[in-house]
């Protein structure tokens, strides 16, 4: 067992800065910024490694091991389910252990180090007419060594199948250091090839996959959509591979040095047909018959996410050339090929489904590519819709992905409405109607009374799934949030065997423990974002943040609900398009991300970062630093999900920091550059001389030019239009730099007044 460890030890970050040449952090506030992922957990790591190199990362894993501190390999830190937070060493890939390896075109295979992103890898590949088409919606920030772990899926996946589909082999490190290939294994004994370690640990699992076969086919439900567990039901066979028992298995059976891919030609023809239903039970009922056409995807819109992308000036022209009239729900069925005819007669056949259904003229068929792309943007951000409800109850995952046979869709999604309803709170349904997952997230407020709800929902939803013969983990994997629900879903036997197998691979138990087998309950609060106790500090703020306060007996507090409606989906991570986060897409570091700003901040004001004690929750310099390199380009205000504005938060914090901090010389120099440059214009060679000597010392990078000062002046501009206002700069106030204001909002202003006569008097001249 693993020893008992002390988050920021001390020791262990001493012996790791010494024999690896990456980023070792250990001080509170990273450890804040990785302790939670898009879950409703938060548990603090022991520290975090940040891997130079493949070495510096199997170092840290070693290093780890020797120590008995437990690991948790990380990516994109996006995970649903809690896979990514723990009480471990987080070795974090997504900065440097992210490149492709190799690529064999005709071969269609590419190898890749764990970091890479699904958006990346997919760009690489684009130039040569292939694509890895397991597409999570959360592709341009979904590390492919987290799709694995969590057996991703995709809109796609009636056509291309699951994650565990499309790896063709793992090179993996496991806890004991043993390196070894995992692909595929032949039915014939004799001819795997490997070291004696691997031929055993094969044998052993080939021994329990057989033993437990009648179990296996009792106990594992028939559909695609099936994440749970291990993935023991793929390794009956002959041949099979053991790669594909580490996907899915969420870190914690190896260490994946990098993995293996099958690629797929990118189709050449798609078409897209919206289907329109009066009710959202005839939408579900029609899946079953629509995949008897072979579409590449069906997937669902409800009228809740119709109505918010319709209120989206970003989405209202997609939806509005899209989906005709009022229905209360809509499904994208698409397909691909290379035949363009031959999408088109599929598409002609859709619409005479739809009337055999009871639907004459309920489809909008859509043959335009780029009006196909924007609907599916808005499609894929739902979920991130949905994510932006102000106040404290949120859509909550946990029973998101349960599948269920089609046969069985639209009455489960029927029943379980009912169960939300019978609880008093509501869900809104979208995704993968091709396969019977659809994602659901009740609202609760976790704060109060939601972890009880979620209890009661969580156990009635279970027992519909068993009804329907479903699976309770469609997609999103186990983690913190599902684990519990394996032995009731696969029974005792298979469950012993789930931890046999963990036994066999990891007998110290040191890979992310707590998922999949012994893990803890779905509803400890302990583990929880917000747990009991959960306070945050009063700010009177200078701001206005009212629109975020939860109600009438919550004044003042909407400062900290604006910084807690970042619900670290991760989308800040995305290097596709757009603005957010510039800094971040630099650094490359959590500390610089919209998210991990938001979550610093988040635990300043909830009393959970260590500060001097001479400073108060908004004046620390911890906090300084991580919101220093936000150049307020507003980018999060426009492109974040949930609406995170960093820009105005750094405005507030500012303004509590400088009560404390004065105004750098550096600050001042610039924030009030129109009130001394004619007087520095006018002795411009001295003031250039003092300028090259005190570069440095000013505090100005050195690879910053500063401009060169000129005696000749810009003549007066002309008189302003009557009625137009104009700012006088008033004298520099008596004392020289030690008159001016502590605080951020007069430098601010001052800035500001500046750039506004400068715009005027161009537009003037012009």
């Amino acid at each position: 067992m693993a020893r008992t460890i002390t988050p920021g030890d001390s020791a262990l970050a001493a012996r790791l800065r010494r024999e690896i040449k990456g980023a070792v952090l250990f001080d509170a506030a990273s450890r804040g910024r990785y302790s939670t992922d898009a879950s409703i957990y938060q548990i603090e790591p022991v520290g975090v490694v940040v891997p130079a190199t493949e070495e510096d990362a199997l170092v840290a894993l070693r290093i780890a091991v020797e120590e008995g501190v437990p690991v948790l390999a990380r990516g994109g830190g996006t995970s649903q389910c809690g896979q990514t937070v723990g009480a471990a060493l987080v070795i974090d890939h997504s900065k440097h252990l992210n490149q492709v390896v190799a690529f064999d075109r005709d071969a269609r295979t590419a190898t890749v180090q764990p970091g890479v992103v699904l958006d990346q890898l997919n760009a690489y590949l684009r130039p040569h007419g292939l694509w890895y088409p397991v597409d999570v919606s959360t592709s341009a920030q979904a590390t492919i060594g987290g799709m694995a772990g969590n057996n991703s899926c995709g809109s796609r996946s009636i056509h291309y199948g699951n994650m565990v589909h499309n790896v063709r082999a793992i090179d993996a490190v496991l806890a004991d250091g043993s390196e070894y290939a995992f692909g595929e294994v032949p039915g014939d004994a004799g001819r795997i090839a490997g070291p004696r370690g691997y031929l055993e640990l094969v044998e052993k699992i080939r021994t329990i996959a057989a033993r437990e076969a009648e179990e296996i086919e009792h106990r594992v439900p028939k559909l695609l959509r099936r994440v749970g567990g291990y993935n023991l039901d793929m390794l009956s066979g002959e041949p099979f591979n053991m790669a594909h028992l580490l996907v899915g298995s969420e870190g914690t059976l190896a260490y994946s040095r990098c993995l293996h891919l099958n690629l797929a030609p990118l189709p050449k023809e798609k078409t897209l047909g919206v289907c329109h239903f009066p009710t959202f039970y005839q939408a579900m009922e029609a899946p079953r018959h629509i995949v008897k056409l072979a579409p590449a995807a069906v997937e669902l819109v409800d009228r809740t996410m119709i109505g918010l992308a319709r209120s989206n000036p970003a989405f209202r022209g997609t939806v509005e050339r899209s989906i005709k009239g009022d229905p209360d729900a809509v499904l994208l069925v698409e397909f691909a090929g290379e035949d363009r005819d031959e999408q088109l007669r599929k598409l002609r056949q859709l619409g005479e489904l739809m009337g055999d259904l009871g639907f004459p003229g309920g489809v909008v068929e859509i043959t335009d590519g780029a009006l196909q792309r924007d609907l599916w943007e808005v499609r894929k951000a739902g979920l991130n819709i949905m994510m932006s409800m102000k106040g404290d109850g949120k859509p909550v995952s946990f029973i998101e992905d349960c599948a269920v046979p089609l046969e069985h869709l639209a009455e489960y999604t029927d029943r379980l409405t009912r169960v939300f309803e019978k609880h008093g709170t509501k869900g809104t349904w979208y995704a993968h109607a091709s396969v019977g997952c659809l994602h659901v997230r009740p609202i609760l407020d976790m704060r109060a009374d939601g972890a009880i709800k979620m209890r009661a929902i969580a156990e009635e939803a279970a027992e519909l799934v068993k009804h329907y013969k479903g699976a309770y983990s469609g997609e999103h994997g186990d983690g913190l949030v599902r684990s519990e629900w394996i032995e009731p879903f696969f029974g005792p036997q298979l469950t012993r065997a789930f931890e046999e197998i963990k036994g066999l691979f990891d007998p110290r138990g040191l890979l992310n423990p707590g998922k999949i087998v012994r893990p803890s309950k779905q509803d400890d609060r302990t583990l929880f974002r917000y747990p009991p106790g959960y306070r945050t500090i009063p700010v009177k703020t200078a701001l206005d943040w009212s629109e975020h306060e939860a109600g009438a007996g919550h004044r003042g507090n909407g400062f900290a609900k604006a910084v807690e409606m970042c619900n670290n989906n991760g989308h800040c991570r995305k290097f596709d398009a757009g603005t957010m986060c510039p800094s971040y897409r630099v650094t490359r570091e959590e500390r610089h991300l919209t998210r991990g700003r938001a979550n610093t901040l988040r635990l300043a004001l909830s009393g959970q970062l260590e500060v001097n004690a001479n400073e108060d929750a908004l004046g620390s310099e911890e906090l300084y630093a991580t919101l220093e390199l936000c150049v307020s380009c507003k980018g999060c205000k426009r492109e974040c999900p949930t609406g995170v504005d960093m820009a105005k938060m750094k405005v507030e914090f500012l303004h509590h920091y400088r009560k404390r901090h004065r105004l750098a010389l550096k600050d001042r120099l610039v924030a009030f550059l129109p009130r001394y440059a004619p007087l520095a214009s006018r002795v411009a060679p001295l003031t250039n001389a003092v300028q090259s000597v005190a570069h440095k010392w000013l505090g100005f990078a050195p690879q910053r030019s500063l401009p060169r000062w000129r005696r000749d002046q810009i003549p007066p501009s002309p008189p302003l239009p009557k009625g137009v206002f104009s700012y006088q700069s008033p004298p520099l106030a008596k004392g020289g730099w030690g008159g001016f204001g502590r605080d951020a909002t007069s430098a601010t202003n001052a800035a500001a007044r500046s750039r506004a006569t400068c715009a005027r008097r161009t537009a003037l001249r012009s």
